[in-house]
């Protein structure tokens, strides 16, 4: 029907036609798949939540005597970065702890400071405290470094998040006698609450299932600014089961993703405190569906209704590497409030924002529409399940 150049065209020329991931469901309805997929050019997606596997990486410019930072220690505001680069290249992990941190100690800890909070100051404009030390060398003398650094005074500032934009999700509800706290939230014994982790029907991967749009290279909304999907993530499954709408009914798909910090803003980068689990980085991320087939705009027009994910018990099988599932339950009744599990009408609730998915669908459309941005072809796509590839569990074997 038509190709990204020619999307392209039509948005520098201001005749682009865009609608949300939550929008085309309607037009679908209406008009069925073939009509809408003849009108509308682009579907935007977005997604807002928790997302671990993320951080930063920053090149913080050399000191007078130069200092081997490499090799040495790094910290920023007392949460520790990655040093094993060169000189004075560092890396944050959004879930980074302070050395101090009870981490569980009084047990359940709040954890209210790691390095996803370092992150989202760092775009608030505030003064991060930055103390190094090294072993010193000839060509880099110096052994402690000590002062407050800024976004604005750092060479690089990229945002590299290894794992992001989950393809469905767990529901995680607690079968045991006891209050569980995980990194899908508090958990309830005996069943007494269910939380999800989801935009559902306004998730990018679940509106691209087969991945015919989404690969590497892909141009993104990533934290306010513009990103690029630079790999297939990390426990990236596109072999798990799927329904005849061909989206996955657990866990599958996920993206790598990489864009320039200093483009971004705090609403859409959040440290987030979990309570008895730690800290992450809440991310917002917006994926450009171009309709470039009828077969792609049927799928961009999947609802809550037609997205199931699997029910699984967080107080035993998952620690346990126990593969069970509860029963399934789609996104629609998730919304809902309440679910029923094995007979049990359970409470729901959402660590992802579905508002907050919306509003960003809705910048994306808006930043297409006014021509701040195009598409790109992605180099290549993403690993499918006709690839093979697959999430492998640890094989441990002893050590002599």
């Amino acid at each position: 029907m038509r190709t990204i150049a020619e999307i392209n065209q039509k948005i520098k020329k201001g005749s682009v036609v865009v609608v949300t991931a939550e929008e085309i469901i309607d037009l679908v309805a209406r008009k069925g798949a073939k009509k809408a997929s003849q009108e509308v050019d682009v579907v935007t997606t977005g997604t807002f939540g928790p997302m671990c596997s993320s951080g930063a990486y920053f090149n913080i410019g050399h000191s007078k005597p130069k200092i081997k930072i490499g090799g040495g220690s790094c910290k920023l505001n007392d949460v520790p970065a990655y040093t094993g680069f060169a000189a004075v290249d560092i890396f944050l992990g959004a879930t980074a702890l302070p050395d101090d941190d009870p981490r569980n100690k009084v047990y359940p800890v709040e954890f209210k400071y790691g390095g996803g909070h370092v992150i989202q100051e760092l775009l608030e404009g505030k003064d991060i405290r930055l103390e190094a030390t090294s072993y010193g060398t000839d060509c880099y003398p110096r052994k402690k470094l000590e002062t407050l650094i800024k976004l604005e005074d750092l060479n690089e500032a990229v945002l590299f998040n290894i794992r992001n934009c989950y393809q469905n999700y767990n529901v995680a509800v607690n079968l045991s006698e006891k209050m569980i706290y995980t990194y899908m939230g508090a958990l309830k014994p005996q069943m007494g609450n269910a939380n999800y982790c989801s935009a559902g029907q306004l998730s990018p991967l679940l509106k691209d299932p087969l991945y015919k749009t989404i690969g590497i290279g892909t141009r993104i909304f990533l934290g306010g600014g513009i990103g690029y999907v630079a790999w297939q993530g990390t426990q990236h499954n596109p072999m798990a089961p799927r329904k005849e709408n061909q989206v996955p009914s657990s866990g599958a798909g996920t993206l790598a993703v990489i864009g320039d910090l200093k483009q971004m803003k705090a609403q859409w980068l959040r440290g987030t405190s979990m309570l008895g689990y730690g800290v992450s980085l809440t991310v917002g991320i917006g994926i450009p569906i171009p309709i470039l087939s009828e077969e792609i705009c049927a799928y961009a027009a999947v609802r809550d209704e037609e997205i199931y994910a699997q029910v699984v018990d967080y107080g035993s099988d998952y620690p346990q590497a126990v593969t069970r599932s509860l029963g399934e339950v789609n996104y629609a009744q998730l919304k809902s409030g309440k679910i029923t599990v094995q007979g049990k009408e359970i409470p729901t609730g959402a660590l992802s924002s579905y508002s907050r998915a919306k509003e960003i669908a809705e910048e994306l459309k808006s930043w297409i529409k006014d021509g701040e941005f195009v598409l790109s072809e992605p180099v290549a796509g993403l690993p499918g399940a006709e690839s093979g590839y697959k999430f492998k569990p640890l094989k441990e074997r002893p050590i002599q």
